[in-house]
């Protein structure tokens, strides 16, 4: 938001952003729990090629959006790329209907890394536009707020998936879907439409050469660290996410029902992520600054990993429903993830150059992110191989979120971060 816009486009912005990451995260979670299911379906060890068939589709990828950044101003970017993803939802709805004759793991594999490269480049580029428009003191305000709307499609998303997948199908789940994404696109076009001095100036394309995200990741400070956060945090959840995808081949066969399981985990993620955004996570933005919000959700994670070491592979009673402590790790270490760090994480990026915004944090959430998941999957598949238990590799990663808390740190208060007062 910008000093010039009167408090009614301020706030009609605003309105506008929450709007949009509902939408988007509508659209999303519509879709993963038909993902996760196929790879319940086949177990963790099967993840490692998934994996590495993302990575190498984001090294390709990656370049290409760094190439429309430079080139295109934003609202053009936004409605190519959100447009793009929309065809290939309608795309796919064919394929599902012939799924039987393609085979299950043929159109999972396809699947699976479609669903990433959408959740990677949807989300990244939204708030990278939030970057874009927000300036630092509004967003430690704003952004909790416009985090809190995306966690309510977060919920919704799963819902309609759970209570129309078996009435409608799952062809229709896709143009459901496809559906949340142009209302996601709307809103994001008439929010650029408002007026403000920054407008000719955030319109722009960036400009630059289509490697300066990757460049940008290992030349400055904060975006190191943010690439070493990435590989330590982020891999914490893909190895819960892992080991759930064994638990789930071995208790749930009916591919229903391993949906439904599925679209559990989502809700009580994205519940405790909404908890967070409305409650917690404004308070210690606001008052004791994005240190506190990167640091906290490592010691979490510290925490849950320490029990997992300790109590090791077992079943616990949660409100009624009888939960396995691996699950548990995983809605905790994702709840607070999605809600504190995010909010945290990209109110520091506004103190970035716009370049470093765009292509910087784009490549650390794609190529980096994916690389963490393909490099914890294989450890995992080799200890596993090895007899490693559940309990040594909770220890390893414990001593791993411990690392992480450190430079978490360090990252939220990086030297080449700009001052606040500094409104570029």
């Amino acid at each position: 938001m910008n000093p010039r816009r009167s408090p009614r486009n301020e706030g009609a912005t605003l309105a506008l952003s929450i709007i949009a990451f509902f939408f988007v995260m509508t659209s999303y979670y519509v879709l993963r729990p038909l993902r996760d299911q196929l790879v319940g379906a086949v177990g963790s060890a099967s993840l490692p090629w998934f994996y590495a068939v993302v990575l190498v589709v984001m090294l390709a990828l990656t370049p290409v959006f760094g190439w429309l950044v430079a080139r295109f101003p934003r609202k053009r970017m936004v409605g190519t790329s959100y447009l793009a993803f929309v065809v290939c939802l309608v795309a796919f709805v064919p394929a599902f209907v012939a799924q039987d004759r393609i085979g299950a793991k043929t159109l999972g594999i396809v699947f699976f890394v479609w669903v990433s490269v959408f959740n990677l480049f949807v989300v990244s580029l939204f708030w990278s536009v939030m970057a874009d428009i927000y300036r630092s003191r509004q967003a430690r305000l704003a952004f909790p707020f416009i985090a809190f709307g995306g966690m309510g499609g977060a919920l919704v998303g799963p819902l309609i998936t759970r209570l129309l997948v078996e009435r409608l199908g799952v062809p229709a789940m896709l143009v459901i879907s496809a559906i949340a994404l142009l209302a996601a696109l709307a809103a994001l076009l008439a929010m650029s439409s408002q007026p403000g001095e920054e407008g000719a100036a955030s319109e722009a394309p960036v400009g630059g050469s289509i490697l300066e995200g990757a460049k940008s990741a290992f030349a400055q400070p904060f975006l190191r660290y943010m690439t070493l956060l990435m590989l330590l945090s982020d891999g914490i959840g893909t190895l819960a996410y892992a080991l759930v995808a064994d638990y789930a081949k071995v208790h749930f066969l009916d591919n229903a029902v391993r949906t439904a399981f599925y679209a559990n985990l989502d809700l009580w993620v994205n519940g405790m992520g909404a908890v967070l955004q409305l409650t917690l996570t404004p308070l210690i933005l606001r008052g004791l600054g994005a240190v506190w919000a990167m640091v906290v959700p490592t010691l979490v994670n510290f925490i849950l990993l320490g029990a997992l070491a300790y109590f090791g592979p077992v079943d616990f009673g949660v409100f009624g429903y009888t939960m396995p402590l691996i699950a548990l790790v995983m809605v905790g270490s994702r709840g607070i993830t999605y809600g504190m760090t995010k909010p945290a994480s990209d109110s520091l990026y506004t103190r970035m150059p716009r370049e470093a915004r765009y292509k910087g944090k784009n490549f650390i959430e794609t190529a980096v992110w994916r690389f963490g998941d393909l490099l914890v999957t294989t450890s995992l598949t080799a200890a596993r191989s090895a007899g490693v238990g559940i309990a040594t590799i909770g220890l390893v990663c414990a001593g791993l979120a411990a690392v992480a808390t450190e430079v978490a740190r360090r990252a939220a208060t990086s030297p080449d971060l700009l001052p606040e007062q500094l409104e570029d």
